[in-house]
């Protein structure tokens, strides 16, 4: 039986051998690339067409979020399983609306990291019980996205909202995103406009509040 392909995608180079040596004890799964940032997951799954790919939240450049959503839409195939230390509920309405298969905590067994990788390779979705547990004693979906102004982003708007928010200029969220300045520019000017923002502070005011960003 075939092996199931893995990338491991984390800012720290230390928790991604970690991640390595842990799997590697596993006779189903077998890590094939690394990466140290979104865009880096994202470019390893374009060369490497994994199967799963283990994303961190937080990382320089393009995150986590901005990530999965790039992969899955270009990629759909490949199936990714959010890795973190964040358990709250917020990032989990985020990650599972763009894409992902999965939300798992960094403290999670090896064992368990096994389980969730087969599980969400098989097509399941898998849920850190923590989090599940918290999402059936609330009574109601991870979020309501009625009303909330971030959720009438497009996918590739989100992507520029937080990188602009980090300090990024235009030509850096172009080159980061692989789109042209005046494209990126376009795209800052509609996240702007939808949230009825003003300038730069107001943006990334909007991108705290909303946990877009981390002070």
């Amino acid at each position: 039986m075939p092996r199931i392909r893995v990338v491991v995608a984390d800012d720290h180079a230390l928790l991604r051998e970690g991640i390595r040596a842990l799997l590697r004890q596993s006779d189903e799964v077998e890590v094939v690339g690394e990466a140290a940032d979104g865009r880096e997951a994202v470019e390893e799954c374009r060369r490497l067409e994994p199967d799963v790919v283990l994303m961190d939240v937080a990382m320089p450049g393009l995150g986590g979020l901005e990530a999965t959503l790039a992969i899955v839409k270009e990629q759909p195939a490949v199936k990714v399983l959010v890795l973190t230390q964040y358990d709250d509920r917020e990032y989990v309405a985020r990650f599972l609306k763009a894409g992902a298969s999965g939300y798992v905590l960094k403290k999670a067994a090896g064992s368990e990291l096994v389980s969730a990788i087969r599980a969400v390779w098989r097509g399941g979705l898998v849920l850190d019980p923590s989090i599940a547990r918290e999402l059936v004693e609330a009574g109601r979906p991870v979020a309501d996205a009625a009303g909330d102004p971030y959720e009438r982003l497009t996918d590739r708007e989100k992507q520029v909202l937080k990188l602009v928010a980090e300090g990024n200029s235009s030509k850096d969220v172009a080159q980061l995103l692989g789109i042209s300045v005046k494209t990126a520019m376009s795209h800052r000017e509609r996240v702007m406009e939808k949230l009825a923002l003003h300038n730069r502070t107001d943006l990334i005011r909007f991108a705290l509040r909303r946990g877009v960003i981390q002070a």
